[in-house]
């Protein structure tokens, strides 16, 4: 079983990314733009109303960059301090545990986002069809 991990590391982690970044954009689509059940936690905000709308804003964007593979690293890393930003201010004041102040969310992808910053977009990334020397030499 641990080979077949192994084998497939590649693909395990590009599915990871993908549905990581997916999950992301679709939370700042449905606060933007009212789709998919709409805004979480209250009503849609005002066009570049500081938090909101730039949260959302981030997820839909540097989300979709998660997803696709293109800057990923950058976009991970953005993603994850907008969600330790949203962890530590909105939630985090109510209590110490995310059980408790309900910010399970957060801190998920935060550490999540944080992980893929740190191991990269892997081979299955549009960043690796943009310079194919480069992919075919790692």
């Amino acid at each position: 079983m641990e080979s077949l991990f192994k084998q497939h590391q590649d693909l395990f982690l590009a599915l990871y990314r993908i549905v990581l970044g997916l999950l992301f954009a679709c939370h700042g689509a449905a606060t933007l733009f009212g789709v998919l059940g709409g805004p979480q936690g209250g009503p849609a905000p005002a066009f570049a109303e500081w938090p909101g709308w730039w949260a959302a804003a981030i997820e839909l964007v540097a989300g979709t960059m998660v997803l696709l593979g293109v800057a990923t690293r950058a976009a991970a890393v953005i993603c994850s301090g907008t969600m330790a930003y949203a962890y530590f201010v909105v939630h985090q004041p109510q209590a110490l545990f995310p059980i408790e102040n309900g910010g399970e969310k957060a801190a998920l992808f935060c550490w999540g986002f944080l992980l893929i910053a740190v191991l990269g977009p892997g081979r299955w990334a549009l960043s690796t069809l943009r310079t194919p020397q480069e992919s075919l030499a790692r």
